[in-house]
């Protein structure tokens, strides 16, 4: 029995402590030959991985979603109520002016019949409003004095741009086209 024991050793091959020597050699070529490459796949990968880890909702955040969408809709709400409350105004507005527009129109219409009547009778409407006007202003000021003849500074056929009349000696003349005349 101890001789087929002693072949059952003999026939497996004797194991070798084996270390990661090997593996060490294989490492170092492939980082060699490789190591920008990979560097960049790790970084590139890092990346996605943050990325996707922002897009994939979590469960912590639906609880703060639903609080979300409840202030969502009470912000939306009092949005609303707001710009209603402005349509109001903006409509009061609207009708104060057109209501105005009607009164100036309203005015206009009357000063246009009252014009046109008073051209009918022969009269001119504004010389009538004038001479109200004048008839209050003469009754409350003092009487109007015609104004005195005053003697004028020149004379009505007084031109500046024409070369006599006025001047006499002092006009002016341009200078000597050319060379200046130095010694």
């Amino acid at each position: 029995m101890e001789a087929e024991e002693n072949s059952d050793i003999r026939s497996t091959p004797a194991l070798k402590n084996q270390d990661f020597g090997f593996l060490q050699s294989n490492v170092a070529v492939i980082l060699a030959d490789y190591g920008w490459y990979l560097l960049c796949l790790c970084i590139g990968v890092y990346v996605v991985l943050q990325h996707l880890q922002k897009k994939r909702p979590r469960q912590d955040q639906s609880s703060t979603e639903e609080k979300d969408s409840v202030s969502v809709v009470r912000r939306q709400e009092a949005m609303e109520a707001a710009r209603k409350k402005m349509q109001e105004e903006l409509d009061a507005k609207a009708a104060l002016f057109l209501e105005r527009q009607h009164e100036l129109e309203e005015e206009k219409r009357q000063q246009k019949i009252e014009k046109w009547e008073s051209m009918k009778e022969g009269k001119s409407f504004k010389g009538s409003s004038r001479n109200t006007q004048n008839s209050d202003e003469a009754s409350s000021s003092t009487v109007l004095k015609p104004k005195s003849d005053k003697k004028s500074l020149r004379s009505t056929d007084y031109n500046p741009l024409s070369g006599g009349g006025g001047g006499g000696s002092c006009a002016w003349r341009p200078g000597r086209r050319g060379p200046s005349s130095g010694g």
